[in-house]
């Protein structure tokens, strides 16, 4: 019986060095507001990109960045979070064609000549698909043996001739856009 004792003593003490108030920590209630981060932290194609140069130039408002290589070819996707469309995608590929190559292969037929756009570059509509909105287009052969292509997706519902006006946008976006940084 003493033996219990003795062992039910130190429990009750150890019990009781537990008994006293942990100290009380405040949990915001509120999330916090999401941190700004820059597309060119996703790295890729996204460092020649800014949320703020984009909006300035086409005026869609995105928050969302990321990219991939493969080979000689980088790509960024922009996005606002939570939507799927719009989407501006970047792409940037190393090349030796010259002008005259970029003009008879890589420009596509029907699509408008753009001057003071690099060596050589065009500019598109394509029609809407069943899961997205008309495309504006933009391709360029760019000064440092860089090909160089802007796409923005419109979502579904987007009349053609916006997308029209956002091909426009998107010559001014481009001429600002410098490949060499890559």
């Amino acid at each position: 019986m003493r033996a219990r004792i003795w062992l039910a003593v130190p429990a009750v003490l150890l019990a009781a060095g537990c008994a006293e108030e942990a100290p009380t920590v405040d949990v915001p209630t509120e999330p916090r507001p999401p941190v700004a981060v820059a597309a060119a932290s996703s790295g890729g194609a996204c460092r020649l990109l800014d949320f703020a140069v984009i909006a300035e130039h086409t005026g869609g408002e995105f928050d969302v960045a990321a990219a991939t290589e493969r080979g000689d070819t980088h790509t960024c996707v922009v996005r606002a979070a939570g939507a799927v469309l719009p989407e501006l995608t970047l792409s940037v590929t190393e090349t030796s064609i010259d002008a005259a190559t970029f003009t008879l292969d890589v420009q596509p037929s029907g699509a408008t000549k753009i001057t003071k756009l690099g060596k050589a570059g065009y500019r598109r509509t394509l029609p809407k698909t069943a899961k997205a909105g008309p495309v504006a287009e933009v391709g360029w052969l760019a000064t440092e043996g860089r090909l160089a292509t802007l796409r923005w997706t419109a979502p579904t519902g987007t009349a053609k001739a916006e997308a029209d006006k956002t091909a426009g946008k998107l010559v001014t976006l481009a001429k600002v856009i410098d490949t060499r940084q890559l």
